[in-house]
């Protein structure tokens, strides 16, 4: 049996809606969905002895908000498979920890004090140190719903047959959606040696590099889904910027990020941490590991 799909839970209109978005992904793939809440409510609150009728607070409202999104999952959809879970344990270490044999979705924002903030810190945690995807969900109503029919992703130098390209194959098969492909290039800031070259030829010089970076990029995961209406582009400008203003005409927008094993601390490139704060629709962050020595991002 594959992995569920794990969706993390708190309560907030955001993780509703990232629940409600996970049921319809867990649809589209034929997999489980696993609930999860976490919270450190033991640490503030006195612990309970064994023989005592009476839960912590905390506890109580942890497992009231699990068991509502389980009702809402299954009003959505009745027979999906559905677990849950309530963790005394931080959130964004719970979920790491639970979701990390398949994927993990959360809300673009939580219950925190900083409402206001465009991406709360849970969301980037997970998302900047999972070892599996993450798809935070966040976008307009027609993204949410599925309603342009286009899954969006950015490939860079270092994307030959990678894991997010595989992912944003496998996902416009179960959408049966378009995946529009961009590369983007920017002309050296410094004159070099075949600059006058490169100056006549124009765009043309940079589009054909990108080109063939496309082919071979593409090349295996297309052979494995034929299906896939594809798309490609090939734009000057940053990624970070050209893939944000993208995502306005997609349901789901697939960036890799790069991953170390010494590396500590967060670990996203410019390209996914813009995506997460400004995307359109929502964002799936796939780790891509290569050797500490050229790590990088788009």
């Amino acid at each position: 049996m594959e992995s569920p799909l794990v969706i993390g839970v708190d309560g907030s209109d955001a993780s509703l809606t990232a629940l409600d978005w996970a049921v319809d992904e867990a649809v589209r793939h034929g997999l489980p969905l696993r609930i999860v809440h976490a919270s450190m409510w033991e640490r503030y609150e006195s612990v309970v002895p064994a023989w005592a009728t009476d839960r912590p607070s905390g506890q109580v409202l942890a497992e009231n908000i699990v068991g509502t999104a389980a009702e809402r999952a299954r009003r959505r959809v009745p027979d999906l498979s559905v677990a849950t879970d309530v963790l005394a344990e931080d959130a964004s270490s719970a979920l790491l920890r639970v979701g990390r044999e398949g994927a993990i979705v959360v809300g673009s924002r939580g219950r925190g004090e900083f409402a206001d903030l465009l991406l709360g810190s849970v969301s980037l945690i997970v998302a900047a140190r999972a070892r599996c995807p993450v798809i935070v969900v966040r976008g307009d109503r027609e993204a949410l719903e599925a309603r342009h029919g286009r899954v969006l992703l950015g490939v860079g130098e270092n994307d030959l047959d990678s894991p997010a390209v595989r992912f944003a194959f496998r996902e416009a098969t179960a959408r049966d959606a378009e995946l529009d492909v961009v590369s983007t290039w920017r002309r050296p800031p410094h004159e070099p040696a075949d600059y006058l070259l490169m100056r006549r030829a124009g765009a043309a010089y940079f589009t054909e590099g990108t080109s063939d970076l496309l082919d071979k990029a593409l090349e295996a995961a297309a052979a494995e889904h034929p299906q896939v209406r594809l798309r490609r582009s090939s734009v000057e400008g940053p990624a970070h910027r050209i893939l944000t203003e993208r995502s306005a005409a997609a349901d789901l927008l697939v960036v890799g990020a790069r991953r170390r094993d010494a590396l500590v601390g967060l670990q996203l490139g410019r390209v996914a941490h813009r995506a997460l704060h400004h995307a359109s629709c929502p964002v799936a962050v796939v780790p891509q590991r290569r050797p500490a020595a050229t790590d990088g991002d788009q």
